[in-house]
């Protein structure tokens, strides 16, 4: 059990509650007008009426009270309050909510891609940036756009935002920065977008406006089914924008990672072409990519 040591101070007003370890990196300072939804301590200790303010640095918890209660009448109920919240919580951090969004950076099969993946939805579809001004409706990659001077695309997707780099960084330096970013982003609940997000089921109806005819459609399932979950893995994603029924050719739309990446047209030969001939070879025998 964590022992608290209690210490009068000079101000008969304050109390010290002194840990054997420390407490918080830097200061904390505390009143009832600041927002403690982030300390469960200071929720605790602001039950009390009299508790006036609240101040953790280093190892220990100084309260400052109200004149309504004498020290002797209070200070071992606060002692025990304390003692029982540093058993669940050990360490006390000014911003504790970022432990509820985390954000971990992912590479890609395109070296000027990161994917920054999250643990819980960024929307429910996907959005793709591919410049500035693109970004006036959406905050979140309008923000990211803002701070880092080489961020060129936006793509966002699920749980996920990939960003396209220049040439001017490699990942390496930037890649922490980034993250922290958007992870602080998301955090405070900042809106990622103005404007609707596509749908997957048919990611390419803004942009061509027609239903798949019935071949189409056979091409697409099988892109879906097989094809998709590992492009989207990678930060990209896939889907049927056009089909040559007398050259038997499917063009594919490339958008997030997969969009300019050295290896997509590899990728697009060896494996996507296979696939599709493999289970329509009546219909398919080559494909071609058009960069979103």
């Amino acid at each position: 059990m964590r022992q608290i040591i209690i210490e009068p101070t000079a101000n008969p007003k304050v109390m010290k509650f002194i840990a054997d370890y420390t407490l918080i990196p830097g200061s904390l300072e505390l009143d009832r007008t600041s927002d403690v939804s982030e300390v469960p301590l200071a929720q605790e200790l602001f039950n009390y009426p009299f508790v006036e303010k609240i101040f953790i640095t280093a190892n220990f918890v100084a309260v400052a009270k109200e004149d309504l209660v004498e020290w002797d009448m209070v200070a071992e109920n606060l002692k025990n309050v304390i003692e029982d919240q540093l058993l669940e919580n050990p360490r006390i951090y000014k911003q504790k909510k970022k432990e509820l969004f985390p954000i971990y950076a992912e590479m890609t099969p395109n070296p000027a891609v990161m994917k920054f993946v999250s643990q819980r939805f960024i929307v429910e579809g996907f959005i793709e940036v591919k410049n500035r001004d693109e970004a006036e409706e959406v905050p979140l990659a309008k923000a990211i756009l803002d701070e880092f001077e080489f961020a060129k695309e936006i793509f966002i997707s699920d749980n996920f935002v990939a960003v396209t780099r220049d040439d001017s960084v490699q990942w390496h330096e930037v890649m922490v920065p980034v993250r922290g970013f958007i992870a602080e982003y998301l955090q405070q609940g900042n809106k990622v977008s103005n404007i609707e997000p596509q749908k997957h089921e048919n990611p390419v109806e803004k942009l061509i406006n027609r239903e798949y005819t019935e071949d189409e459609q056979k091409i697409s399932d099988i892109l879906n089914e097989y094809v998709a979950p590992a492009v989207e893995n990678d930060g990209g994603k896939i889907s049927l924008l056009e089909y040559d029924k007398d050259t038997k050719t499917a063009k594919m739309l490339l958008q997030g990672a997969c969009s300019g990446c050295p290896s997509s047209t590899a990728t697009l030969k060896g494996g996507i072409e296979n696939v599709l001939k493999q289970f329509l070879p009546d219909l398919v025998e080559q494909v071609e990519a058009v960069n979103g």
